[in-house]
């Protein structure tokens, strides 16, 4: 029997904003709204000095450019990571619908390797420290993964595990069966949303910006934290299922995560001074 106070998911238009033939999704709406506050934010941190114990290592200027570059790597690591970790037999034999975005189907992980490759070269061709342009970016991550972990549970997609009577917020998901889920995606917007973006932002606040790298180690390592907490209440994809011992694609790929950032942490802690190049 479904818990008595199972909630009903709430139906949504997949279109959030359609403006004669051109329509905009609600995963394109959280991409672009993501991408626009996150730069306001950046903007901000990188105009407020005190927070670097000076001025900071990249102009509002090359901030302003940096902005495609950034896009670009989400964009197309995103895709490739979701073709590669999760569905590469689809794509093999369908290699057109690679391309086709709007049907959805990004990875975090992958993005955020075309988010480290696109800070790498902007900063090489730059001139400018890429551990404080890492740090800048991450600062701004968690707004984004907030939000399109909102467009996921209003597209209905990535729902959770079956959810038994003792989780009475559990909802029956329109293409997710009969049996009340956990609304894992909202569980992981409050984990990788707010609560990475509070604990970045009190870092940033006591003093974090002069230690480069370790906004950048706390966010990766934090994330990978956060994205192993949610999987536990997100059912796999079809595709893969549970993998080794009950694990999910989404946890081994976050393992790795949590050493590189521990050893960013580090490494930043041992620095006394910032490096602005």
């Amino acid at each position: 029997m479904m818990p008595f106070l199972t909630i009903a998911f709430p139906v949504f238009n997949p279109i959030a904003l359609q403006i004669g033939p051109i329509a905009i999704r609600w995963y394109a709406l959280a991409y672009i709204c993501g991408i626009v506050l996150g730069w306001i934010y950046a903007r901000a941190l990188v105009k407020n000095e005190k927070l670097w114990g000076g001025p900071a290592p990249i102009s509002l200027v090359q901030l302003d450019d940096f902005i495609l570059w950034v896009t670009i790597g989400i964009i197309v690591g995103g895709r490739t990571g979701y073709v590669l970790f999760y569905n590469p037999a689809f794509f093999m034999q369908h290699p057109a619908e690679i391309f086709e975005l709007w049907k959805g189907g990004m990875s975090f992980h992958g993005g955020f390797l075309g988010c480290v490759a696109a800070v790498m070269l902007f900063a090489r061709s730059n001139g400018i420290s890429i551990l404080s342009l890492g740090d800048i970016t991450t600062a701004v991550g968690p707004i984004g993964l907030f939000l399109g972990r909102l467009a996921n549970f209003i597209n209905s997609e990535l729902w959770g595990r079956p959810a038994d009577e003792s989780v009475p917020w559990a909802m029956v998901f329109p293409n997710g069966g009969p049996l009340p889920r956990h609304p894992s995606q909202l569980y992981e917007a409050g984990l990788e949303g707010i609560l990475l973006f509070t604990i970045l932002a009190v870092m940033i606040r006591i003093g974090a910006l002069k230690r480069p790298g370790l906004i950048l180690g706390s966010f990766i390592a934090i994330y990978a934290f956060a994205r192993i907490t949610g999987e536990f209440f997100r059912e796999p994809d079809p595709q893969l299922g549970f993998l080794w011992g009950g694990l999910t694609m989404g946890m081994l790929l976050s393992v790795p995560m949590i050493v590189a950032g521990a050893i960013l942490i580090v490494m930043a802690w041992r620095r006394k001074t910032p490096e602005h190049t």
